[in-house]
């Protein structure tokens, strides 16, 4: 197998949902923007609230890692 070097960015997702649409969220706008991702690790999970206490978002804290070719 070739030597290989990733590297790593973190990323916060959001959903009005659920975290695992949040996680979803970030990933897929990553792919939009990177080559070669690798793996995605959720690192934290949170919730914003309004004034009342409710739910407004679902947020998703992501280690993703993709291929790295600079030089």
């Amino acid at each position: 197998m070739p030597e290989s070097v990733y590297k790593v960015i973190e990323l916060i997702g959001t959903s009005n949902e659920s975290w695992e649409k949040a996680a979803a969220n970030a990933v897929g706008q990553a792919a939009n923007s990177l080559r070669d991702l690798r793996v995605a690790e959720v690192v934290q999970l949170d919730m914003q609230l309004d004034a009342k206490g409710q739910v407004e978002a679902y947020r998703a804290k992501l280690n993703v890692s993709f291929k790295f070719e600079g030089s």
